[in-house]
């Protein structure tokens, strides 16, 4: 390895055997001493498939690097991230309810599927502007990223306790909202980084409870307020809650490690040319494809097999509280015997919820609810630890630009799994069944990815705590 990777200065003071000074060096007492010296930081495996060199890229990066791994700044910081993702991701966890609520009001006259591509917009912007939301946070930091999100998220629910027609639906929650969301969503999930190395799966997991916390409050309250004041007030007083949970964030989310010294706010794919990242990419985009079917549509089912409308509600948030264990619990659990192997695990949850509960018991009612708290329970542990295995991948300074690029390819998952699923339901003459087995195999083909990942970094044994 040579001086610069090791991180030492050539040009600091040189001690002879004998004590003597080398005549080519200052003396100590001349200067202060000197600062830290950014290197290039190699991979804790350098091979030529991981190598910076590969990719084209030539990251300087500040060395001796410490993380607080706690202390009240670090904790804060996860506090303001929570109520960032109560206001970004409990909104997405609760597309069921507005899909629901507004295919039988506003929008009664247009299908399950043509009304499903308001949410995937919503959903794929929230990603794929994170192409350069993540850059940007690497180099600007959150500040303003969170600020703009904020006001442009209340902005957009307050606007839609006025839509009435699809295109207003559209407009306003699925482009404007999506984009604002996004400027949340990137930021607060990163800044996490900047504090926690060793523990960052229990920190990321804690933070991530928000969306399931959102999750369960949001369509409670909503039922309630739909019921007693309509569907305008009762999104208004979301709006303000909304408003309330981002001035926190806004207050308390920051970063810690400078930018690395060539840092550009302009995305770069070629970091795709590295194997592991471009097999967990892929592993990411199958997960989230089906992920996202049964939050959007399982209060549909439930309305489809004869449950009330009532029950239609609760079942998702049911669903979204297993989901703020899952982002908690298996957290520790990933710093313990590692990001991926959790992940692992909980896709084979997923898939045996599928396969083995939801498949041929969902239309009773004890197995709609264990299905719920299962699938619920799983992946929300992939939420809070696939971006703990992007991690894994890079360096924490490059950790906005991985996150953002990997979610920028997901975004199309995003963009298309909805109006699929609707148009799946439509073949199927409103049977769910061929969805189900649909969905199921995603799960199939994204664990199948992410053990490949996995592999391609550091072999192909299943107990390797990675």
């Amino acid at each position: 390895m040579d001086v610069e990777e090791k991180g030492f200065d050539s040009s600091q003071d040189v001690t002879t055997p004998d004590g003597q000074e080398s005549p080519s060096c200052e003396k100590v007492t001349s200067r202060p001493p000197p600062a830290p010296q950014p290197f290039v930081v190699p991979y804790e495996e350098p091979t030529p498939e991981h190598s910076d060199v590969e990719s084209g890229r030539a990251v300087t990066l500040l060395g001796e690097e410490t993380y607080p791994e706690g202390g009240l700044e670090a904790w804060l910081v996860v506090l303001g991230a929570w109520c960032c993702l109560v206001a970004s991701l409990g909104l997405m966890n609760i597309v069921g309810t507005f899909q629901t609520y507004i295919a039988n009001h506003q929008l009664s006259d247009y299908s399950e599927g043509t009304i499903g591509w308001i949410f995937s917009v919503y959903t794929a912007l929230c990603f794929l502007c994170g192409i350069y939301v993540g850059p940007l946070f690497d180099k600007y930091g959150p500040r303003w990223l969170i600020a703009i999100g904020s006001c442009g998220v209340v902005a957009c629910v307050m606007i839609t306790s006025v839509c009435t027609k699809y295109w207003h639906f559209m407009l306003c929650f699925g482009i404007l909202n999506g984009i604002a969301t996004s400027l949340l969503y990137t930021p607060s999930i990163a800044a996490i980084g900047h504090f926690f190395r060793e523990r960052r799966g229990f920190a990321s997991g804690l933070a991530s409870t928000g969306g399931g916390v959102g999750g369960v409050i949001f369509p409670l309250m909503l039922q309630r307020l739909f019921d007693q004041i309509g569907w305008g007030w009762g999104l208004r007083i979301l709006g303000f809650l909304c408003l309330f949970l981002l001035i926190f964030a806004n207050i308390l989310v920051k970063k810690r490690l400078p930018p690395a010294k060539n840092a550009s706010a302009q995305p770069d794919f070629r970091i795709l040319k590295e194997k592991s990242f471009l097999l967990l990419v892929v592993g990411v985009f199958l997960l989230e494809f089906g992920l996202f079917i049964p939050l959007a549509y399982i209060s549909s089912y439930a309305l489809a097999n004869g449950f009330s409308e009532a029950f239609a509600f609760q079942i998702l948030p049911i669903l979204n509280a297993a989901s703020v264990v899952g982002r908690a619990l298996p957290g520790y659990w990933a710093d313990k015997i590692g990001a991926f192997n959790v992940n692992m695990i909980s896709m084979c949850i997923t898939i045996f919820s599928c396969f083995v509960v939801w498949l041929p018991f969902g239309h009773t009612t004890p197995g709609l609810v264990i299905f719920a708290v299962m699938f619920g329970f799983s992946t929300g542990n992939n939420i809070s630890i696939t971006p703990v295995c992007v991690g894994k991948l890079c360096h924490t300074q490059q950790y906005g630009r991985y996150y953002a690029t990997c979610y920028t390819v997901v975004s199309v998952a995003f963009l298309i799994n909805l109006p699929i699923a609707g148009l799946v339901v439509e073949a199927a003459g409103g049977d769910y069944m061929p969805l189900i087995v649909f969905t199921g195999i995603t799960q199939i083909l994204a664990v199948m990815g992410i053990y490949a990942a996995k592999s391609a970094r550091v072999g192909w044994s299943l107990w390797t705590n990675f």
